[in-house]
């Protein structure tokens, strides 16, 4: 009796073992590949390449990166498409095309054309002088030629009519250009803007559908009023979150949800969602200890108040020993916990049912 207990427990241990594979097979099926647009909060490095000063290619950005590697990601680590990309059984990173590190055999499975300092709006992408949202599409198209000649003209298409295409745009629009220069602030009302940016985001989705993209993640902005910079300026309100900007961040997602459901009305065979991180986060700002997290209010690096790119160096005496204790990495740009409790957040409640 207790040998065919122990057989048919080995059965069941097989039968679930092979499931499991099943599984990860599946997965690797349903998305071949991770193909990122957006702005530093998923930069891998693309930066780099262009004569600008939006850059973290230096320590002690990437100190806790796989070999202690300071990437161009604005982060002491990995940024959420890695993470996202590995949940999907792909990479544990998404590389930089403009990295001449790698090539068309490694982008195939995952691929940024993010560009830190950049935003839906061609103005916000010249205040640093960093790729514009249109270039990132022209590379885009670049890519998919390279894609075909790698992979052959049937298996290029199908990897592109199956890949997760995921944005991450909007903060640079409202934080580095509406509210600190004139020009569009004097042209839009904010929430003209809101309605102004609106329209260039449901363009690029068009553009990303005619170009063969069907899967795609159209990203929301995180609770921006709670960034450790804009704290460390509201010396009036006691250095806590601006709402303002917050209830900016609010009602914009909510224009980007409603452009998700007009879109997959609109464009046959689209499987278009929106993957918004603004209650995690502000989930985890308000109730840090929660998340195993010490400290909100001011970043890991330098004095935390205002410090991101070359302002955050290995040099400054200030910078936190251990990263993990805090939810902010710069002034500006989460933790890799951070990144990794907000991807997982992202993962499990909009982007399953792409698994």
């Amino acid at each position: 009796m207790a040998k065919q207990l122990i057989m048919a427990y080995m059965h069941i241990s097989w039968l679930l073992l092979i499931q499991c594979l099943l599984l990860v097979t599946r997965i690797g099926a349903k998305v071949p590949a991770i193909i990122v647009f957006g702005d530093s909060s998923v930069d891998a490095g693309n930066n780099n390449q262009i004569p600008t000063i939006a850059r973290s290619n230096f320590p002690p950005y990437g100190r806790d990166f796989a070999g202690g590697k300071p990437t161009g990601r604005f982060s002491n680590g990995r940024v959420p498409t890695d993470f996202i990309s590995e949940a999907f059984g792909l990479k544990p990173f998404v590389p930089a095309y403009l990295d001449p590190t790698y090539n068309i055999s490694d982008f195939a499975t995952g691929v940024t054309f993010a560009s830190a300092g950049t935003g839906y709006d061609t103005a916000t992408s010249d205040v640093l002088s960093v790729i514009p949202l249109w270039k990132q599409v022209q590379y885009y198209k670049e890519y998919q030629s390279k894609l075909r000649l790698h992979l052959g003209g049937n298996k290029a298409k199908q990897t592109i009519h199956e890949a997760l295409h995921m944005t991450s745009l909007g903060t640079n629009d409202f934080l580095e250009n509406y509210y600190s220069y004139p020009g569009r602030s004097n042209q839009y009302s904010i929430e003209l803007y809101q309605d102004f940016l609106i329209g260039i985001a449901g363009n690029f989705i068009k553009q990303l559908y005619g170009l063969g993209a069907r899967k795609i993640s159209l990203g929301g902005l995180p609770p921006m009023g709670c960034l450790p910079l804009e704290r460390t300026t509201n010396m009036m309100g006691g250095n806590d979150c601006i709402s303002s900007y917050n209830n900016v961040a609010l009602e914009f997602n909510g224009k980007l949800k409603t452009l998700t459901t007009s879109l997959n009305k609109e464009l046959t065979g689209i499987k278009l969602v929106f993957s918004n991180p603004y209650d995690i986060f502000m989930q985890i700002i308000r109730r840090p200890s929660s998340y195993g997290f010490e400290v909100a209010a001011v970043a890991c690096c330098a004095t935390g108040m205002f410090e991101m790119g070359y302002a955050c160096n290995r040099n400054n005496p200030f910078t936190c020993t251990d990263a993990s204790k805090y939810i902010f990495w710069d002034s500006f740009h989460p933790t890799e916990k951070a990144n990794h409790i907000i991807s997982d957040y992202v993962v499990k409640n909009v982007l399953a049912q792409f698994l």
